[in-house]
């Protein structure tokens, strides 16, 4: 597929038209017309580009790209590196942030909510495209319980602050640094909330509100949206597409 016809593809697929966001989402670096084999993954570091380079892709598709606002803009160090490896290899970088968050059927909290039986009912903002999301367990569990669900699922350890004696059956979440969201959880009276970090003052939030929280790391919770993404390519349109997964414990 030819470049130009790839990324309308992903807008079509992603509508990022539809929300604001910290990012330009689609093509960020340009690389060869053609496009036949994608390598995909959570973020577009050196690691996960030297990966591609080996896999000789025409292509990098992530959840986190580049030129991000209020980042330094000139093009040294680190960043020269990465873009410097992309541009002489002629590998396009695609990259969608919140678009990939919110889609409801291949985002990152569908699909995180997915693997840990949680059913999505709607926007916990009252606004549309809510980037945090509400539902419910399909099987009500305490607060140990869901802990270690999320460890089995995700191989990781959440952080956690557990304040609550009562199973937890309303749930509130949203993927990556979405934190800051726990208040609006709390108000509407929602037994647990879970992102990916924790701030200092989450735990004092969760405490006092009388509401679970779960931390169970940005990268974890973000591996599958962009996974989903890559296996739909696969699927539906016949690319050839790698996964990588580059380890990241934050």
């Amino acid at each position: 597929m030819q470049r130009q016809e790839f990324n309308q593809l992903l807008n079509d697929i992603l509508k990022p038209h539809n929300i604001k966001d910290f990012c330009p989402n689609g093509l960020q670096v340009e690389g060869k017309n053609e496009i036949k084999k994608i390598v995909t993954g959570v973020t577009a570091s050196q690691a996960l580009i030297d990966a591609a380079i080996d896999e000789q892709a025409d292509a990098i598709l992530v959840h986190h790209g580049y030129f991000w606002k209020g980042e330094s803009q000139p093009i040294t160090g680190m960043k020269k590196r990465r873009i410097g490896a992309l541009l002489a290899n002629d590998i396009n970088l695609f990259a969608y942030h919140l678009p990939l968050d919110i889609h409801p059927e291949i985002g990152n909290n569908a699909q995180l909510a997915k693997l840990l039986d949680i059913e999505i009912q709607e926007g916990l903002e009252p606004v549309a495209n809510s980037v945090a999301v509400k539902g419910r367990l399909k099987t009500a569990l305490s607060g140990d319980e869901f802990a270690s669900k999320i460890a089995k699922v995700l191989n990781r350890e959440p952080l956690t602050s557990l304040v609550r004696s009562s199973k937890i059956q309303t749930i509130a979440l949203c993927t990556g640094g979405g934190q800051g969201y726990i208040d609006l959880a709390a108000e509407q009276g929602i037994d647990a909330y879970l992102t990916g970090e924790a701030s200092e003052q989450t735990i004092h939030s969760s405490r006092e509100q009388n509401i679970d929280f779960f931390a169970a790391g940005h990268h974890a919770t973000e591996r599958y949206g962009i996974k989903a993404l890559g296996e739909l390519l696969a699927l539906e349109y016949g690319f050839e597409v790698s996964f990588i997964d580059i380890d990241n414990p934050v």
